[in-house]
């Protein structure tokens, strides 16, 4: 039965070291930092507990850390042990592949900001274009209609000094007319 307990043993903690855990007890801050939710203020409190407190016995005692909860705790238990060599989960090679995810975002963003900005340049120019084109339009308008009316107004003009001199010739007609009249009345041997 001995024997049977020492196998046992001895299995649990292969299997601890197996599955690549940080041992909470001999774990450096940087190892610690490697947890999911571990970050440099709480792997430094894990340690400042260990020193104060010695070994924890069971990794539920890592609750007892300050700023260490049932959320932090659920996301680390799989990847902690009190025994065995500290081996850190592939969170190293996730921060690796995080950091080229947001480096590609990044450069996506700052590409379709250039590409924005083009845009909007591109439809200035063409709506400034357009604007000159329309004022250019309304300008060439603008002068042909003074032309057309400056040409109506000397037409008037015109039309208007040949009725008056045409007036005029009418009374000095009439009035020569009247003048022979009086003159016949006055003198009538005069034709």
């Amino acid at each position: 039965m001995k024997k049977l307990a020492l196998l046992f043993a001895a299995l649990m903690a292969y299997a601890g070291i197996a599955f690549a855990a940080v041992n909470i007890n001999s774990a450096t801050q940087a190892q610690l930092e490697t947890l999911d939710g571990v970050g440099p203020v709480k792997a430094q409190a894990i340690i400042d507990y260990r020193k104060k407190n010695g070994p924890f016995k069971s990794i539920e005692d890592v609750k007892k850390v300050d700023g260490v909860g049932d959320a932090t705790f659920d996301k680390i238990k799989k990847d902690i042990a009190i025994s065995g060599t500290s081996v850190p989960p592939k969170k190293v090679e996730a921060k690796e592949t995080v950091k080229e995810k947001a480096a590609e975002t990044k450069a996506a963003v700052k590409e379709k900001a250039a590409d924005t900005k083009a845009a909007v340049k591109e439809k200035a120019a063409d709506t400034k274009a357009a604007v000159k084109e329309k004022a250019a339009d309304t300008k060439a308008a603008v002068k042909e209609k003074a032309a057309d009316t400056k040409a109506v107004v000397k037409e008037k003009a015109a039309d208007t000094k040949a009725a008056a001199k045409e007036a005029a010739a009418d009374t000095k007609a009439a009035a020569k007319k009247a003048a022979d009249k009086v003159e016949k009345k006055v003198d009538p041997d005069k034709k």
